[in-house]
């Protein structure tokens, strides 16, 4: 029985196998391939910038080395996306697709995805300027606003790509918000922070007892082994800052390293509330302290 003018054989779809069926094979493969090692050389750097910024006796990355560690992330992010377009565009031409046919279609398609992607394109766009600003990096502690979230989104920065940020929160959870969707960004982490205590005392209390008190517990817990590598200058007593009818708020500031804030307010009240104690001053309940950018986490 003669074949039919047209259609495939196997005669046909060996020769396609040998060749180009073949070539597809190599092409999906070497593409798999290329990113995986990209993925592996991503982390070789990552790992590598993170211990250069670790390895001294800084407890917290530097600017460079977090910016460093999101330029890594995205080129990565956009070398992968890359490869993998441009593999399939090579493998439809080897599964003789005519593309000149897929013009028209292409065209219609492009425009109905224009209107969807809209968004994307946006936190594309955002994520470029979020990297290239150096509005935060990989380890930055950050609250993030997103639309329709007045609140925010407090925690610590664990991956940046063009399109989303990924954050750890205190409570363990992962959020992914996308760059488009972020109204405003603080940085809790960048270059220094500040611990501003507000300490409340009863009228009856000396102000002068209490500054002095607040000054020896500064300078005690810039003398001390564990507090010392967290401040970058002595904690200061900056006066009263408000008076009520029962009670004067004497507030403490200190200067410390970035997303160290917290844990030196801890420290600081525990001692200031002891100090109080030992002079016979009424300890208030609460120490109320508060760190530009949100609440101690």
């Amino acid at each position: 029985m003669a074949p039919v003018p047209g259609a495939i054989t196997f005669d046909h779809f060996g020769t396609w196998a040998r060749t180009n069926g073949l070539e597809v094979v190599i092409l999906v493969t070497g593409a798999l391939l290329l990113g995986r090692l990209a993925r592996w050389i991503s982390l070789r750097v990552t790992d590598s910038i993170d211990h250069r910024s670790t390895a001294g006796d800084a407890l917290v990355r530097s600017e460079a080395a977090k910016h460093r560690h999101s330029v890594t992330a995205v080129a990565t992010w956009a070398f992968r996306v890359l490869l993998y377009i441009v593999t399939a565009v090579l493998v439809v031409q080897r599964l003789e697709v005519p593309l000149p046919s897929l013009v028209a279609p292409a065209t219609v398609i492009g425009v109905a995805l224009g209107f969807g992607a809209q968004r994307i394109v946006q936190d594309l766009l955002a994520g470029f300027f979020v990297v290239a600003e150096r509005q935060y990096g990989f380890g930055d502690l950050i609250r993030i606003s997103p639309l329709g979230d007045s609140g925010g989104v407090l925690g610590t920065v664990e991956e940046v790509t063009l399109r989303v940020t990924r954050l750890r929160t205190v409570n363990g959870e992962v959020v992914f918000i996308p760059n488009g969707q972020i109204v405003q960004v603080t940085n809790l982490s960048r270059e220094w922070a500040r611990s501003v205590i507000e300490v409340p005392v009863p009228v009856t209390a000396d102000i002068g007892v209490v500054n002095g008190l607040l000054h020896q517990v500064g300078e005690a817990a810039f003398e001390d082994e564990e507090l010392r590598p967290l401040l970058l200058d002595a904690p200061v007593a900056m006066g009263i800052d408000s008076i009520s009818v029962d009670q004067f708020v004497v507030r403490m500031v200190a200067r410390t390293l970035p997303g160290k804030q917290f844990e030196v307010g801890r420290a600081l009240r525990v001692r200031i509330a002891l100090a109080l104690r030992q002079a016979g001053v009424a300890v208030p309940s609460i120490l109320e302290a508060d760190a530009p950018g949100g609440e101690d986490p």
